[in-house]
């Protein structure tokens, strides 16, 4: 037996076969790993089989014996439990910078990451809605760069669009590419931003990572990342509104109690309120701007900025601005 094919590494095509096929509910016993083995042209016998189970367990590997299935083997604890691996899922198909064709095949290898069971049940679980088929997959170039730089500290370059009407790319500043000293990866709203100092602007910008083309690794030192703080960066994202960068300022907003929860489902419930009979004052740290209005505007009445004067001079012509249309 010892000289026949795959007698050294027939432990390892064991462990292989109980992490990929077995759970408590598809144990396999002795003859089951027997003719999986037969299958792959390699001969055992049952002694053999439980003494390599014996190793295994042994080794660290969690294998449990079938109370139900007599003689049977399963895999008791996985790497990752099948809602772990749906979440994960979840989350890609719901990412609508992927394309739908890498969101599918992203959703495949995380199902690999289980048994086969798993893989099955989350192959049917995988509905991409809602994605801008114009997505290309260049964003993972984009991101594989973005990570580069910040492990080399190294200053990178890409070029910046926005769409116009004819839904063709408009690049920024003229074409040419943009410096910058990428500090680290935000998740906001659906979308991946570059946090980063800005050669050009002297501060700490935003950049849309699918806006990106042409993302190159520079053989230049990083500057000014020692004055981002992530922690900050955090903040400001909790309180922005699509990641507009607009006057950071403390706004006293009053509405109907029946609407707090909106404020605090989206700003945290570290936000101060005060109640004053049906209504609530609410004080905010934010970004004002025109996002932030739209956004106010939208919780329809009973909801007003309260103060400072400016900050409700300025959305008063908000308004009125778009009042002007009709």
């Amino acid at each position: 037996m010892a000289n026949k094919y795959g007698q050294k590494i027939k432990i390892l095509y064991i462990m292989n076969i109980l992490l990929n096929e077995t759970d408590e509910a598809h144990p396999l016993n002795a003859n089951d790993l027997i003719d999986r083995l037969a299958a792959m042209g390699i001969q055992a016998e049952r002694k053999s089989i439980y003494a390599d189970i014996s190793t295994l367990i042994e080794y660290g590997l969690d294998i449990e014996k079938s109370e139900e299935y007599t003689g049977g083997y399963y895999i008791a604890s996985k790497s990752f439990e099948l809602a772990e691996l749906k979440l994960l899922v979840d989350a890609i198909s719901s990412s609508r910078f992927i394309s739908e064709n890498k969101a599918r095949d992203l959703a495949k290898r995380v199902g690999s990451l289980g048994n086969i069971y798993d893989a099955a049940e989350l192959s049917r679980q995988v509905v991409v809605a809602n994605r801008n088929r114009g997505k290309s997959d260049k964003i993972f170039y984009a991101i594989d760069t973005i990570y580069r730089c910040i492990d080399e500290n190294h200053k990178m370059s890409f070029k910046y669009y926005n769409w116009d009407v004819n839904k063709e790319k408009e690049f920024k500043y003229d074409g040419k590419a943009i410096t910058v000293s990428p500090a680290c990866l935000l998740w906001f709203e659906e979308n991946y931003y570059l946090v980063a100092y800005s050669d050009l602007r002297e501060d700490i910008r935003y950049y849309r990572v699918d806006k990106m083309e042409e993302a190159t690794e520079l053989d230049e030192i990083r500057q000014g990342v020692s004055k981002i703080d992530r922690t900050e960066i955090a903040r400001i994202a909790s309180n922005s509104f699509g990641m507009y960068q607009g006057d950071n300022k403390t706004v006293s907003i009053m509405c109907d109690k029946s609407k707090v929860g909106i404020f605090i489902d989206r700003f945290g419930r570290d936000i101060s309120i005060v109640t004053k009979g049906d209504m609530a004052k609410i004080r905010l740290e934010l970004e004002v701007g025109p996002a932030f209005y739209g956004w106010l505007t939208g919780l329809g009445d009973n909801v007003y900025i309260d103060g400072p004067n400016d900050v409700k001079d300025d959305y008063k012509k908000y308004i009125n601005d778009i009042m002007k249309n009709y």
